[in-house]
């Protein structure tokens, strides 16, 4: 379900949100209380969901299932007391030293939060300690008078800290110690409260400012719902209304053609995700927006401030378009994490919190809806090749519910993805492609999304991530043996599958700068952490290139891009900034990559470098454990065979992994000399991001590229990747079914003739012909002929720049009458063939389609 600014507007009236009220709930097999809430005011009934949600209740936490949970609970605050007992002068918990250190405050108050947590779990030992509540209620005071409550002395370090991390370990904490602290320390909340107000210094008189770039997607969700909470121990009304009016505005489909106080972050009508203005993060912050919404939606739960049933309905949209595409087999895909693939938490933690909110937001749905979700998380289950663990939850009554889920055997396992799907993220440059067997994940950039993310220490090698870079999951692979951050840490930055570089070696910006930032608050453009010239040249800078884009055909995709400096170099050479800011210029190629049942083709045109450097094109890496049995076998273009690495014109080349029964062939379509290397790779953890542990990682490293010697003439590349090929299939591309039809910087192409598709990219102004389809101008195109006499054509066309008003194709050969078109498409016969007019104004690169007779 899509939800427009003005539809919100309608459901969120400026008086009252007392007309929203929830749907029934589906169930009540946790035994969580169902007490009538007319006999108390919305706000007892909405600190009493929040600690049920985080504490749990007697019935949840009497489950089996809860148990690990609850020793979970109970151990992190007894070794928290322990700590406290142990702590030194300037700190409340040893080893946490306070007053210089933003992220040990932020620290210090999470402990608390965790102690507190303990005292309201039912089946603790310490449940309703009141000498251990008071002990965190002690230490809440302290930290005010000595750490927090001198708005002078605070407020250094990350932004994020201090307007919602810490915000959000104590509005919890005041929460679950509501009775407690009214007794003990009646004015503890007003005060927190007041500060919490001063500390949300990017907000508007304390309180949330929607044309703050800070408050937006995630973070507005995150600061909303501590201000909810706030709200709630507060008894203020008012402030509750307000802050789920603010966080209601996350809902909303961002449309890029009207804007809502120039926000970009938020979820788009292809299914996109973005945060922080240009970086495509389902994976990370995305995730984050979903868990907070639907737990603000148990909060709300039985009270007069509950959203609407259309809501509830949007945030499953939400993951059925946007977040299944990107899980495979339980394993949250690379492409949409931003920074965070250079953490060690795996792609399956990731979906441990999308499943928990499914969970959750399953009870809150009926009938086919229900179902729909509840399949959905057996079938995570029953694929990931990680034992999902619930003690990972937040809440130990979600875990009772996934419990009931798994238990049910008249839940069938049932996928929100069909089979095969391939799904144009276009609005924030991604293209996922998956078939029974394996999922490809392609990762673009433009001038409208960054080409990638570092921050504070993360991710320090991340130059290429967004230049083309791909990622190709095999069905039944434990995914953390062949990506994650083991595969950023042991596979060299410049040679990531699927990237074109020039050779050279860069810094990271702690080895540029001396700190994780570019730090020169005297230029005009004011370098500080979190400022917008930080953001724009040194954390997620953006491409130059408009054209990155492409269609889908049912679930058949073509996506393609131009390669281009980003906008630090370009504005470097406009004498933008400062001298000692470094920048380095890119490679140049226009890319395609044709995405079919068994094979996923890559054209490449216009290799080059305008510095006259040597540029290398990998086709792609993977990592092994170095015990693994792996081998390499090719087929030379003289006849020859070639096992092992080395150097030769292959025609074809196969990896298998024999310890777990994976292979990926690579059919070579142009004659070139092809690089082929197995080696055993070690480095630390810390290469990539600062704050990882001091640990090696081993792995065996293959790799297959290209090289282009310096000064060489610009080069075309043309080859296909063969998820699970065995020798004998690979063998038959000889006389196969691929034709690549055209491969230059204007126009590339293939035809698959068993399928009758030609897939089209045409990156320049004027016409161009392809084999019997002629294109106006940019666009991607992909034709499935038709079969029979009696057959259909079917042509799909997508805008990559996103600026033009029309796309104008015409197929040659007999007229062909329409038989379904999408709105925006103009059918007309002409001589020798059929003329199509495809509306692409202000779609913002959706692909329309038409079906023809």
């Amino acid at each position: 379900m899509e939800i427009t600014r003005r539809r919100l507007l309608s459901l969120v009236p400026a008086a009252s949100l007392s007309g929203l009220a929830l749907p029934q709930r589906a169930s009540a097999t946790t035994g969580e209380a169902r007490e009538d809430s007319q006999a108390e005011p919305p706000t007892a009934r909405l600190i009493a969901n929040t600690v049920a949600m985080l504490a749990g209740t007697p019935e949840s936490n009497a489950r089996p299932e809860v148990a690990a949970k609850l020793v979970t609970i109970e151990q992190n605050a007894r070794s928290r007391l322990t700590a406290m007992d142990a702590a030194g002068d300037g700190e409340l918990f040893t080893g946490l030293p306070l007053g210089e250190d933003d992220a040990n405050l932020a620290r210090t108050y999470q402990y608390l939060y965790e102690i507190a947590l303990a005292t309201r779990a039912p089946g603790s030992a310490l449940f309703d300690d009141i000498a251990v509540q008071r002990r965190v209620l002690d230490g809440l005071v302290w930290l005010h008078e000595h750490y927090y409550g001198d708005q002078s002395q605070g407020y250094y370090g990350n932004w994020f800290n201090w307007e919602i991390g810490i915000s959000n370990h104590v509005s919890r904490t005041l929460v679950l110690l509501a009775d407690q602290a009214r007794e003990y320390v009646p004015e503890l909340a007003a005060t927190y409260v007041a500060s919490m107000d001063a500390y949300l210094r990017n907000g508007k008189d304390g309180d949330v400012d929607l044309d703050s770039r800070f408050h937006t997607g995630a973070n507005l969700a995150d600061i909303t719902t501590n201000r909810i909470l706030q709200g709630a121990v507060l008894g203020d009304e008012a402030r509750i209304e307000k802050a789920i009016a603010d966080q209601l505005t996350v809902y909303a489909t961002i449309d890029p053609y009207h804007l809502r106080h120039g926000v970009t972050d938020g979820y788009y009508a292809d299914g996109s995700f973005i945060q922080h203005h240009s970086v495509a993060y389902t994976g990370s912050y995305g995730k984050g927006l979903l868990s907070r919404v639907v737990q603000t939606i148990k909060i709300l739960d039985g009270t007069s401030y509950a959203p609407a049933e259309d809501l509830v309905g949007i945030v499953q949209g939400w993951v059925r378009d946007g977040f299944a595409p990107l899980i495979f087999e339980g394993w949250m895909m690379e492409v949409v994490k931003g920074r965070a693939v250079s953490r060690t938490t795996t792609g399956y933690a990731d979906v441990a919190v999308v499943v928990e909110a499914i969970v959750d937001l399953a009870d809150y749905v009926g009938g086919e809806d229900a179902a729909a979700l509840k399949g959905y998380v057996k079938h995570i289950r029953s694929t990931s090749r990680a034992g999902l663990n619930p003690t990972s939850f937040v809440s130990p009554v979600s875990i009772a519910r996934y419990s009931d889920i798994i238990a049910d055997d008249a839940i069938a396992p049932a996928d929100l993805n069909p089979p095969s799907r391939s799904v144009a993220f276009n609005a924030m440059d991604r293209h996922v492609h998956r078939r029974p067997g394996y999922a490809f994940a392609l990762a673009r950039s433009s001038d409208r999304i960054s080409k990638y993310e570092y921050m504070n220490g993360e991710n320090l090698q991340p130059w290429f991530q967004g230049d083309g870079a791909y990622y190709l999951y095999l069905s039944g692979q434990d995914q953390t043996q062949a990506y994650g951050v083991d595969y950023f840490v042991t596979v060299s930055p410049y040679r990531l599958a699927g990237v074109t570089v020039p050779v050279e070696e860069r810094k990271t910006i702690p080895e540029l700068y001396g700190t994780p930032y570019y730090d020169n608050p005297d230029h005009p453009l004011n370098f500080t952490p979190s400022s917008e010239s930080q953001n724009t040249y040194v954390y997620f800078p953006r491409g130059t290139n408009r054209w990155s884009g492409g269609a889908t055909l049912g679930a058949y995709g073509v996506s393609g891009m131009v390669l281009s400096d980003d906008v630090p170099y370009v504005h470097k050479q406009q004498g933008i900034l400062p001298d000692d800011f470094v920048v380095y210029q890119n490679a140049r190629a226009t890319k395609s990559w044709f995405m079919l049942d068994d094979e996923i083709v890559v054209l490449a045109a216009g290799v080059t470098d305008p510095a006259g450097r040597a540029v290398t094109t990998s086709v792609d890496a993977r990592i092994a454990a170095p015990t693994d049995d792996v081998t390499v076998r090719g087929a030379l273009r003289d006849g020859g065979v070639r096992t092992g690495p080395g150097t030769g014109d292959l025609v074809w080349l196969r990896y298998a992994n024999g310890t777990h029964g994976t292979a990926v062939g690579y059919v070579f379509l142009e004659p070139r000399p092809v690089n082929v290397s197995v080696e055993t790779v070690t480095r630390n953890l810390r290469v990539v991001r600062t704050a990882n542990p001091d640990q090696q990682v081993t792995k065996s490293v293959f790799g297959v590229w290209f090289e282009q010697p310096a000064g060489a003439p610009p080069a075309s590349l043309a080859y296909a990747l063969v998820p699970n090929a065995t020798e004998p299939q690979l063998r038959s591309y000889v006389n196969g079914p691929l034709t690549v039809l055209a491969n230059t910087s204007e126009v590339q192409a293939i035809r698959h003739s068993r399928l009758g598709v030609t897939a089209v990219n045409v990156f320049a102004d004027g016409w161009h012909e392809v084999a019997g389809v002629r294109i106006d101008g940019c666009a991607s195109v992909l034709v499935q002929q038709a079969r029979g006499r009696d057959g259909l054509t079917r042509i799909s066309v997508s805008d990559p720049t996103m600026d033009r008003e029309s796309v104008t194709v015409v197929l040659r050969g007999r007229s062909l009458a329409p038989v379904s078109t999408d709105e925006g498409v103009r059918v007309t016969p002409v001589p020798g063939g059929t003329e199509l007019r495809f509306d692409t104004h202000q779609v913002y690169g959706r692909t329309l389609t038409a079906t023809l007779r």
